[in-house]
Formats: C-alpha cells, structure tokens, sequence
C-alpha cells in the first residue's frame, strides 16, 4: 500500500482538488450543491476553517482553505464532506457496478475519488496563483467564455469585495500554469 505524505502544518493555507468517482459529472446537479453546502456549513461548526476560494465543476472541486493556528486536519475535513455528500445523494447517485473490490472493500461510494490532491500555498505569489488557477478553470475546461461567466465559483463573491475585477480573466491563457485539473 502506498504511503502518501500529506503536508501538515497548523494553520496553512491550502489548495484542494477532489475529484467524483470515475470523472462522473454531477457536483453541479441541485441537490448535490445543497448537500455540499449542508456538509461544509456542518463540518465548519465542529472544525473551523476559512474559505479563500472554491470553485464546483461538473466532475471536479478546487477550494482553498486556510485553517486554524492550532490545526492542520484538513483530511478529517474532506472525509466529512464526502461522507455527508455520499449520504444526501448516495440514492439517486451511487452505482455499485462502478465499484472496484478494493472500494467494495472499504465500504466507499461510487461518487468520489480515494483520496484528494492538496498544495501547501507557500506565499503571497503562490496564494495568486492558486486563486487564479481556480477561478480561471471553468474557462480552461470550456464551460464559459469568460471566468464571469461561471455560476458555481467564490469569484463574485471577491468581485464584490473589490479582490478582483469583473472582467478579470477575459483573454488569459493559463494553460501551462503547472497544474495538473
């Protein structure tokens, strides 16, 4: 079994992919977006963190949070997320067919990915870029013309906060940033 290593430095700022089961397009569905804010609205009661950005593709997440000084557990966060996600919509969405036994195994759903991809933000410039990245994504991917254009995204709400302007995005090219989604 592999041993991934996870960064794990208290109140860190990082940047997230997660990806749906076998690239399945369903994060934008109504009631999976219900339940994805349910379970984030939960999980920050119980285990604070701030939300920089995030940004729901139809097959795939970006977020960055930064958490708390005293904790770094942005794991236990995410398995609640999928978990709480998993559970709203596992009736309409699971399909056991599309399950390997190693998932079968371990009792998982067919919405979501084993595990998740996260960076460590190292710095102000590192922190842009990620945001930038997220934000610029459903461009990137072809579902809007202009990063405006993308519903299901944090940048109106930076828009409105004077972070970004409305227009930002419009003509850039950020298709060999490094980035893997």
């Amino acid at each position: 079994m592999p041993n991934y290593r996870r960064s794990n430095i208290a109140g860190a700022t990082y940047f997230f992919t997660v990806v749906t089961h076998q690239r399945r397009r369903f994060l934008c569905d109504d009631d999976v977006r219900r339940a994805l804010r349910d379970a984030v609205e939960m999980v920050r009661v119980a285990q604070p963190f701030v939300i920089d950005a995030w940004v729901l593709m139809p097959d795939h997440l970006h977020a960055i949070w930064t958490l708390p000084e005293n904790d770094a557990d942005f794991g236990a966060r995410w398995g609640k997320i999928k978990k709480h996600v998993s559970a709203q919509c596992g009736e309409r969405l699971h399909q056991a067919w599309r399950l390997n036994d190693s998932k079968t195994a371990r009792h998982e759903s067919s919405l979501w990915q084993r595990r998740f991809w996260e960076h460590q933000i190292r710095d102000e410039i590192d922190f842009a870029r990620c945001m930038d990245y997220a934000y610029f994504n459903p461009v990137k991917h072809g579902l809007v013309q202009s990063v405006a254009g993308w519903k299901y995204s944090t940048f109106h709400r930076d828009v409105a906060r004077g972070l970004y302007p409305e227009r930002w995005g419009d003509g850039l090219d950020l298709s060999s940033d490094g980035f893997g989604e």
